[in-house]
């Protein structure tokens, strides 16, 4: 009689529990006497634990791919804008050749008559209508030119955007293990800015870089190495919170050697050339929020890695 009891006791709990009338919540301690004596009833909390414990990690991932789809979303809105530029230009460009096409129709049809009316005049009158047909194809062919080398452009263009893409791409995921309060990546003008703050590279008021900011540098330097193409330069920023100390006299002096001391990490132990390296520092005086509050002073206590790719096709074009 006392077995069937406890029986019913513990199918008592279990519909309790299955009707979402749950025993404690998950992280509680676990119970130890009453009806907790039920080892199948244990197991099942045990097995609810887990079930909560696995929710929040896929909550942590879900919001993880919500705001990279944000990302995602960003960049193609700058590609739409471009291309949309590019359409304009080239609906300007064929206007401007179909005005020179109905220019060359009517310059025909003059020659055409002044042909007709000055046959007579031999040889110089020869000579003066082929200067012009000459002058006329030269024009023809310099707008083909143009065309052809607008196309090039626009594939140029085309194609750094997508390489950007890529290595935006793979620092993402080379930095994975890292908060987003400590790095974040973006693409921005056509570069990638990868920002890390000082509490993940370094101490207040020093320049030498700290364990975890040092496997940072050593994630993105293995990406680096395999795309040689992006210049590379290194930015320090702080917030407007006056500095001097005997080794650094303000906080534009502090910006310029953390961003040295990181550039001399990819260049000595990460055998970056340093043909592809920059160090620069813009102390308090290119801020990426408000320094009013603790949370932007916090903001704007960074350093920046800005990986430019190589426009040297594009800029020739551009020169011409």
């Amino acid at each position: 009689m006392r077995n069937k009891k406890f029986a019913l006791l513990a199918i008592g709990a279990l519909f309790s529990f299955a009707s979402c009338a749950p025993i404690y919540k998950c992280g509680d301690e676990k119970p130890k006497n009453g009806i907790q004596g039920s080892s199948r009833l244990i197991d099942v909390v045990n097995e609810r634990d887990e079930l909560c414990e696995s929710l929040g990690i896929k909550n942590k991932e879900n919001e993880f791919l919500i705001k990279h789809n944000q990302s995602l979303q960003f960049v193609n809105d700058s590609l739409s804008t471009t291309n949309k530029d590019l359409k304009e230009e080239n609906a300007i460009i064929s206007k401007k050749y179909k005005t020179l096409q109905e220019d060359h129709v009517v310059l025909g049809e003059r020659l055409s008559s002044v042909l007709t009316d000055k046959l007579n005049q031999g040889h110089l009158f020869d000579e003066r209508l082929k200067e012009k047909e000459r002058h006329l194809s030269d024009k023809e062919n310099a707008l083909i030119e143009r065309e052809r080398e607008i196309k090039k452009l626009e594939d140029e263009i085309a194609r750094q955007d997508s390489i950007a893409n890529r290595l935006n791409k793979l620092l993402r995921e080379a930095l994975l293990g890292f908060d987003g309060d400590e790095l974040t990546t973006e693409i921005k003008n056509g570069k990638i800015y990868v920002s890390m703050s000082d509490k993940l590279m370094f101490e207040s008021g020093k320049a030498n870089v700290q364990k975890k900011g040092q496997e940072a540098l050593a994630a993105l330097a293995d990406v680096l190495k395999k795309n040689k193409e992006f210049k590379i330069l290194v930015e320090g920023h702080t917030d407007n919170v006056p500095i001097k100390t005997a080794q650094y006299k303000d906080n534009w002096d502090l910006s310029v050697a953390r961003a040295t001391s990181m550039v001399r990490i990819l260049q000595d132990e990460h055998k970056l050339h340093p043909d592809r390296l920059t160090a620069s520092g813009r102390g308090e005086y290119d801020p990426k929020a408000s320094n009013d509050t603790a949370a932007g002073r916090a903001k704007n206590r960074r350093t920046e890695i800005i990986l430019s790719p190589d426009l040297s096709e594009v800029m020739e074009f551009l020169g011409k």
